[in-house]
């Protein structure tokens, strides 16, 4: 294969080296690809440019795995919508290679809060805030393109060097909602390139997978097990905490059924892997 990743960063450098391990060609698509590893080829290149089909290597698989430089709408419409929509059309200038498989990686976060009830690939996306909107509006431009396409959606993205969480665990900031439970769906970012990998390779992959682990938990049982692990104090609940979060239990179901296993199929896993890796720094 030979492989375009369009926003080479933390998901997609990951992907891009399991690729290279494989013997494929792979280039990583970034306004400054300076810091890309060095198995991965460098294309300095912005989604937005109007000259972006004259920059493409001659890929024909594209994984689209960009994320928004800021948190507001704007941010979010430059990425999820234009940046889709210029690559979509970049990609079918005259003479290029065909484009045999586009992976988009988008979010659960299309999904409406469904107050703790199971989700799949079935259920309404209904997204409430203008992420998971903009998010479903770039699905759409890559679904409804003239090639292959498959949508990956994430869940929460964790591994090494996001060590916030555990920070705040281990320094007893993390605090507990009083009206719970409220549910957290969670995948490591080795299983989240791994699973990139697998929809690249499956022979004929569906138009959307759910991309969590195995196991939805709540987010206070989280926190305590972290605790447990780390050695710390048992987060306290909080009566005052508000829950500015969605809460539902996002299932992988289907990306399992399509033969991909978790190498962290719980967070209890991908978690402890990552305080061993630092106890033996």
């Amino acid at each position: 294969m030979n492989v375009l990743i369009a926003g080479c960063g933390y998901v997609g450098s990951r992907l891009g080296l399991l690729l290279r391990r494989d013997g494929h060609r792979v280039w990583g698509l970034r306004r400054d690809p300076s810091g890309l590893p060095s198995d991965i080829e460098p294309v300095a290149a912005d989604l937005l440019a109007e000259n972006l089909a004259s920059r493409l290597p001659p890929a024909d698989r594209i994984v689209y795995a960009a994320s928004a430089d800021g948190r507001d709408p704007d941010a979010y419409r430059r990425v999820y919508v234009d940046g889709v929509r210029n690559l979509v059309e970049a990609l079918q200038a005259p003479g290029r290679p065909p484009v045999e498989r586009f992976v988009f990686v988008s979010s659960t976060a299309v999904y409406a809060d469904t107050g703790g009830d199971w989700v799949d690939e079935t259920s309404p996306t209904e997204p409430e805030n203008f992420r998971g909107t903009t998010v479903l509006e770039g699905e759409r431009l890559v679904l409804d393109a003239p090639f292959s396409s498959t949508v990956l959606r994430l869940g929460g993205i964790y591994g090494p060097g996001r060590t916030r969480l555990l920070e705040m665990v281990r320094e007893g900031r993390a605090r507990c909602p009083a009206n719970g439970p409220i549910w957290s769906n969670r995948i490591h970012r080795d299983d989240a390139a791994r699973a990139l990998h697998h929809l690249l390779e499956l022979p004929d992959p569906g138009p959307v997978y759910l991309g969590v682990d195995e196991e939805p938990t709540p987010i206070c049982q989280v926190y305590r097990e972290l605790a447990r692990m780390l050695g710390a104090p048992e987060p306290e609940v909080d009566p005052e905490l508000s829950r500015r979060r969605s809460n539902k239990r996002c299932s992988s179901r289907l990306l399992r059924a399509s033969g991909f296993t978790f190498r962290y199929p719980t967070f209890r896993d991908g978690y402890q892997a990552m305080i061993d890796s630092a106890a033996a720094e």
